[in-house]
C-alpha cells in the first residue's frame, strides 16, 4: 500500500526545518562570538609559554564561553585550564560586604552603626559608620599606601594588630566628604564580622557564603596548604618572569585574601540573583548609589563599582595582589556575567573583561 503525504507531514517538515535553521543560526552566532572574544584575548595573552589567564562569559546563569590561556605553572610547564584556582585580590570585598549584610539581616548589626560601637578606641569612630567603610567614604588612611607597610607584609597579624597598624594615622578627610578607595575600611569590616559573629572571618565566609552557594573550590588564601588545581602567581621584573612576592594573607585579610575559580564565581553571581544568601532587599541595598555631604553621587555600592557600558548599568570590580589580577563585570538588565582571572600581575584583565562585556552586549 502506498502512503500519501498529508498536511500533517508537511507541517512537521516545516517545523523541523525552522528548528534546524534556528540551530544553525545560533551555532553560527556562538562561533562568531567565540572568534571575536578570542581575537580580543590574543592581544593580551601573547606568550603561550608564560603565565596566562582564564575567562568566562555567562548568559542567564549559564556559561556560553570559557577558555584558558598560557601556563598555570611555568616551571612544570603545566597549561592553564578553566578549573584553576586563583587569588581574587579585591574582589574579596564583595564577599566581605555580603557577610556584613547577612549579619544585618540576622539583627547582629546595622550598616548605620558607628564603628565605635565595636571598636571603642578607634579615633573619630563615633562619626564613622559601617556604611562609610563599605562604600569607601570613611576618610581612614589606606594602609596599603603607607611606606611602612613593608615592615609588616610578611608578619602573621591578628585583625586587631593590623588595625592598630593604621588606626592612628591622620585621616584623609572627614567621613562622607569624599569617595576614596580604601583597603583599611574592609580590614575593619572583617574585624567587626569576627567580633559580632564570634568566629574568624575565614570560617564565617566559608560557612555562610561558600558552602551555601556551592562554591567548593573557593577558600581563604594560603601559600602553605596543598590546593588542588592552584594557579601559581608570577610577576615580571627586568623583562623576566619571577615567582610572586610572598606576603602574609593576614595583611590583605578581608580586603583581598580569598581564592576562587570561574565556575565558583558564577555560582556566587547566581546565588545573589536567586537570593540564596541574602534577601532581595539586602541585595538591592548592596547595589544602591549614595551621596556625599555635598550631594555628589558615589558610584560604588557595597563591594561593587556601579558603572555602565554604553549607558547600560554594570556592577563590577577588579582585584590586584602579588602575582594575580582579576576582573568581573555583571550586566543586570541582560543577565550577562564576564569574569577574567590572571596569574601574573603583568597581564591585567580589567580592560579586556570590560571589552568582552561590551562585545557581548553589541552582539546579542
Amino acid at each position: 500500500m502506498l502512503l500519501r503525504p498529508n498536511g500533517n507531514n508537511k507541517s512537521m517538515k516545516k517545523i523541523v526545518l525552522v528548528y534546524l535553521l534556528l540551530f544553525i543560526q545560533v551555532f553560527a552566532f556562538a562561533q562568531n562570538l567565540d572568534q571575536k572574544i578570542d581575537s580580543l584575548l590574543s592581544k593580551v595573552f601573547t606568550d603561550k609559554n608564560g603565565p596566562g589567564g582564564v575567562f568566562m562569559v555567562a548568559k542567564a546563569g549559564k556559561p556560553i564561553y570559557q577558555k584558558a590561556f598560557g601556563k598555570a605553572n611555568i616551571e612544570l610547564n603545566i597549561d592553564m585550564n578553566t578549573a584553576n584556582v586563583f587569588q581574587l585580590g579585591s574582589i574579596t570585598k564583595q564577599f566581605t560586604a555580603a557577610a556584613i549584610l547577612i549579619l544585618e539581616e540576622n539583627g547582629k548589626l546595622s550598616t548605620e552603626d558607628a564603628i565605635s560601637k565595636y571598636i571603642p578606641d578607634y579615633p573619630n569612630g563615633n562619626k564613622i559608620t559601617i556604611h562609610h567603610l563599605l562604600n569607601h567614604t570613611s576618610g581612614i588612611k589606606d594602609f596599603t599606601k603607607m611606606k611602612s607597610l613593608s615592615q609588616i607584609a610578611q608578619q602573621n597579624l591578628f585583625p586587631k594588630e593590623l588595625i592598630d597598624f593604621f588606626k592612628n594615622e591622620p585621616a584623609d578627610f572627614q567621613p562622607g566628604e569624599k569617595f576614596e578607595y580604601n583597603n583599611s575600611g574592609y580590614a575593619i569590616l572583617g574585624y567587626i564580622i569576627e567580633l559580632v559573629a564570634k568566629e574568624t572571618y575565614e570560617n564565617f565566609i566559608q560557612k555562610n557564603i561558600f558552602e551555601k552557594a556551592g562554591m567548593k573550590h573557593s577558600r581563604y588564601a594560603n601559600d602553605i596548604a596543598v590546593i588542588p588545581n592552584r594557579a601559581y602567581g608570577y610577576q615580571k621584573k627586568s623583562n623576566q618572569y619571577v615567582n610572586k612576592t610572598k606576603i602574609s594573607f593576614s595583611i590583605p585579610y578581608a580586603s583581598g585574601s580569598l581564592m576562587s575559580t570561574l565556575d565558583d564565581m558564577l555560582r556566587w553571581q547566581n546565588a545573589l540573583n536567586q537570593n540564596l544568601l541574602l534577601k532581595a532587599s539586602s541585595v538591592k541595598k548592596a547595589f544602591e548609589k549614595s551621596n556625599l555631604k555635598n550631594g555628589d553621587v558615589v558610584n560604588y555600592g557595597y563591594g561593587w563599582h556601579l558603572l555602565n557600558i554604553n549607558g547600560i548599568p554594570t556592577r563590577e570590580h577588579g582585584g590586584s595582589i602579588f602575582g594575580f589580577k582579576t576582573m568581573a563585570v555583571y550586566i543586570p538588565i541582560e543577565d550577562i556575567y564576564v569574569v577574567g582571572l590572571s596569574n601574573c600581575d603583568c597581564n591585567s584583565p580589567t580592560q579586556v573583561t570590560r571589552d568582552i562585556a561590551k562585545l557581548v552586549l553589541e552582539n546579542l
